[in-house]
C-alpha cells in the first residue's frame, strides 16, 4: 500500500500500482467520472498512470486549467484524426496543442480550408466521438517511432523525434486507427467529448517560423455539456460587438497606419482617455509614496548585455549605430531605473525609494502576431522599480497587492493570482531563488490572498506574482505583476549605507497595474463596450442645440463646463434634434443637454442619460453637481 495526500489534505492508502483513474474510483464514482487527468507532486500527469510510491495527487477536472487542457488537447487529436479520414496523405500532421481557450492544429495543406471544409470535418469528429474509441497511449524506442512515422509519410513528426535525446522511449497515442506522437495527457475515450464547434482557420507557419513552410491552422473549442458550448458561443458574439478594433475606430479613439504597423497612433478621444487614464495613475502614486521618473528611449547596447536583456530580447529588440558605437531601443524600462539609482549614494535611511515610470518601450513582433491595442511594437509601461532592505520585502508586496486591488476595482475588474516560479534560462543561485520565491509566497499567504503555482513561467531575473483581471464576459488578461529581483542590484551594483556605515545590496520589485496603457485601453474599451464610465468617458457631455438660434446659448454652456474641467463637445449640425440624439447614443456619450427655447429662456438644461434615457429639465448648477459627484465618485 501508498500513502496519498489528496488537495484539502487529507490522505488515504491505495494499492501500489494503482492508477490514477483507480484512485479517483476510491474516493468517488462521480469524481471518476469527472476526472480529466492527475497532477502527482504538481506535475500533471495521464489518469492511466500508476501510482509505485508515497505522493501527493490532485484530481483534475473540467473546472481545473489542467483538466480542461487535456480535454482540450484530446479534442485536437480527434480533428486530425477526423483530416486524415477526409483527406488522407493530401495533408500531413504537425502539432496540435491545448491553448487558453480551446485547441488549433496546424496542418500542411495544397490548399486553405474553407467553411465548407470545416463543416465537414466538424462532422467527421462527430461520428469519430460516436465511435467511442479508446485512447490508448503506448512508448516505441526512437528508431522505432521514426519508421512508424516513416510509414504514415509524416515528415514534420521525423523531424520531432529526430530532435529527441537517444534512448529515449518515445511516447504515442492511439484511437481506433489514428496513431499520434504526443506526450499527454490525454482523456480516456473520444465518446466523453460532448459538445464542440470549429471556430475558424488562417496560415502560420512551422515552428512559427516566417522562413519556414506555410501550414493551415484550425480553432476549436469543446465541452462536455452542450449548454456549456452555446454560453460560449453566445460570449464570442458578444466580444465580436465588443472588438476595441471595431470600437477604436467607430469612436475615433485610436488607428493603425499602413505606414506604421504594429505602432499605434492616438486620435484626440483616444488621447482625452489616455490622458485621464495617465492623471488617475499619478494620483495614485503620488499618495502612495511614488517619485517619477523619465528614463532615455535609446541607450547603448552594453548596457543591455549588463542587464542580461540581450541574451533573452534581442531577437525582439530595434538596435543602431550612434558614433560608431551601437545603441538599443529599450524593450523595457529596468536597466534605465538602475542608473537612476546609481545616480547618488544612498543612505539605508531612504530606503524604500519607489519609482515609477510611464515608459515608452519597443520591441519587434512578427505582423501576423499584431493584433490592435493588443499586440503592438510600441507601448508605454507603467513600471515601477521599488528599493528596499530585505526586512521591508513582505510590507512592500503587501502594499503593492492593495494598490493593485484599489485600482482594479475601481474599474470593476475582479482577478486571479499565479506565482510563477524560475524558469529554465533564470540568472542568479539557487539560494537567491528559494529565497525570493518563500518572500512572495509568505506575503500572499500572510494577506490570505489564494494563488495558483505557475512552475517555471518567471522572470529570467526573478519569481513574479502575476494578476488576471476579469472582464465582464469572464475573459481573463494577465496585466499587473510583481516581481522580486535579486540579480540586477548585483549586476549594476547598487548599494546603500547601512546602520553599520557600510556598503550593502538594496532588494528591487519591479511592478506593473496597468502593464500596457495600449492595452490595458483595449482591454477597457472590450470590457466597457466603449461606453466609459463618466469619469473616463473622452467626451462628457454632448450639448445639443435644436436649432440656429439655441447655438450661442450652447457654446455659453460649454464655456461654463470646461471651466469646471468637465469634458464636452456641441453638435451644431443642422440636423434633427431626434438625429443627433441617436448620433450621440451611438458614440456613447454619458450625458446630452438638449437645448431649445424652454431651456434658454429658463437658464437650464434638458438632460439625457445613456444610462437612464429622458431625465428632464434641469438647472445647469444643478446638473454641474451631479455630473461633478458622479465623476468624483467613481474615480475615488
Amino acid at each position: 500500500m501508498v500513502k496519498v495526500e489528496l488537495k484539502d489534505g487529507s490522505k488515504i492508502e491505495v494499492k501500489e500500482g494503482s492508477s490514477i483513474l483507480e484512485v479517483a474510483k476510491q474516493i468517488s464514482e462521480g469524481l471518476a467520472r469527472n476526472a480529466m487527468a492527475g497532477k502527482v507532486n504538481g506535475e500533471v500527469k495521464d489518469l492511466r498512470t500508476e501510482i509505485n510510491a508515497d505522493c501527493k495527487l490532485e484530481i483534475l477536472t473540467f473546472d481545473d486549467e489542467d483538466g480542461k487542457k487535456a480535454y482540450w488537447h484530446t479534442t485536437s487529436h480527434i480533428m486530425a484524426q477526423a483530416i486524415k479520414r477526409i483527406y488522407g496523405d493530401n495533408v500531413k500532421l504537425t502539432i496540435g496543442p491545448s491553448i487558453s481557450n480551446g485547441f488549433y492544429y496546424d496542418f500542411d495543406v495544397e490548399k486553405p480550408f474553407s467553411e465548407d471544409d470545416l463543416s465537414k470535418i466538424e462532422d467527421e469528429m462527430k461520428k469519430i466521438i460516436k465511435e467511442n474509441l479508446e485512447i490508448t497511449r503506448y512508448t516505441l524506442p526512437k528508431k522505432e517511432a521514426i519508421k512508424l512515422m516513416e510509414e504514415r509519410k509524416e515528415p514534420y513528426k521525423i523531424e520531432l523525434i529526430e530532435e529527441l535525446p537517444e534512448g529515449e522511449e518515445i511516447s504515442f497515442y492511439a484511437q481506433g486507427e489514428f496513431k499520434e506522437l504526443c506526450a499527454g495527457p490525454h482523456i480516456l475515450n473520444t465518446g466523453s467529448i460532448k459538445a464542440l464547434k470549429l471556430l475558424s482557420s488562417s496560415s502560420s507557419y512551422w515552428r512559427g517560423d516566417e522562413t519556414k513552410q506555410t501550414l493551415q491552422r484550425i480553432y476549436g473549442i469543446s465541452f462536455p455539456k452542450a449548454s456549456m458550448l452555446e454560453e460560449y458561443l453566445n460570449m464570442l458574439e458578444e466580444a465580436k460587438k465588443r472588438d476595441h478594433k471595431k470600437l477604436g475606430k467607430e469612436l475615433e479613439l485610436f488607428m493603425i497606419a499602413p505606414e506604421g504597423p504594429g505602432f499605434p497612433f492616438f486620435l484626440p478621444k483616444g488621447m482625452a482617455l489616455r490622458n485621464v487614464l495617465e492623471d488617475f495613475w499619478r494620483k495614485k502614486h503620488v499618495l502612495n509614496g511614488y517619485q517619477e521618473v523619465k528614463t532615455p528611449i535609446m541607450l547603448n547596447e552594453e548596457l543591455w548585455h549588463r542587464s542580461g536583456h540581450w541574451d533573452h530580447y534581442k531577437d525582439n529588440m530595434y538596435t543602431t549605430k550612434i558614433d560608431e558605437q551601437n545603441f538599443a531601443v529599450k524593450p523595457m524600462n529596468c536597466p534605465g531605473g538602475m542608473l537612476v539609482y546609481k545616480n547618488k549614494m544612498h543612505s539605508y535611511r531612504e530606503l524604500p525609494i519607489r519609482m515609477g515610470e510611464l515608459g515608452l518601450v519597443h520591441r519587434h513582433e512578427k505582423s501576423g502576431e499584431l493584433n490592435g491595442l493588443f499586440r503592438v511594437r510600441c507601448f508605454t509601461q507603467d513600471d515601477a522599480h521599488i528599493f528596499c532592505l530585505p526586512t521591508q520585502i513582505e510590507s512592500e508586496i503587501i502594499n503593492l497587492m492593495q494598490l493593485i486591488n484599489e485600482v482594479y476595482s475601481i474599474f470593476g475588474f475582479t482577478y486571479t493570482i499565479e506565482l510563477s516560479t524560475r524558469p529554465e534560462n533564470s540568472m542568479g543561485s539557487d539560494e537567491d531563488w528559494e529565497r525570493a520565491e518563500n518572500a512572495l509566497k509568505k506575503a500572499l499567504e500572510d494577506q490570505k490572498m489564494e494563488y495558483q503555482i505557475n512552475e517555471g513561467d518567471g522572470a529570467f531575473y526573478g519569481p513574479k506574482i502575476d494578476f488576471h483581471i476579469k472582464d465582464c464576459l469572464g475573459r481573463e488578461w494577465q496585466c499587473g505583476t510583481i516581481q522580486l529581483d535579486f540579480q540586477m542590484p548585483e549586476r549594476f551594483d547598487l548599494t546603500y549605507i547601512g546602520e553599520d556605515g557600510e556598503k550593502h545590496r538594496p532588494v528591487m520589485l519591479h511592478r506593473v497595474i496597468f502593464g500596457s496603457i495600449e492595452r490595458f485601453i483595449g482591454i477597457l474599451i472590450e470590457h466597457f463596450a466603449g461606453a466609459f464610465p463618466t469619469w473616463l468617458a473622452p467626451v462628457q457631455v454632448k450639448l445639443l442645440p435644436i436649432a440656429d438660434s439655441h447655438k450661442e446659448y450652447a457654446q455659453k454652456l460649454k464655456d461654463e463646463l470646461e471651466k469646471r474641467e468637465i469634458r464636452v463637445e456641441i453638435d451644431d449640425r443642422q440636423e434633427k434634434i431626434g438625429y443627433k440624439i441617436r448620433e450621440a447614443q451611438l458614440q456613447k456619450v454619458p450625458y446630452m443637454l438638449v437645448l431649445g427655447d424652454k431651456e434658454v429662456e429658463a437658464n437650464a438644461v434638458g438632460v439625457r442619460s445613456r444610462k437612464d434615457g429622458d431625465i428632464g429639465q434641469m438647472s445647469l448648477d444643478k446638473f454641474i453637481e451631479k455630473i461633478t459627484e458622479e465623476i468624483k465618485k467613481l474615480e475615488k
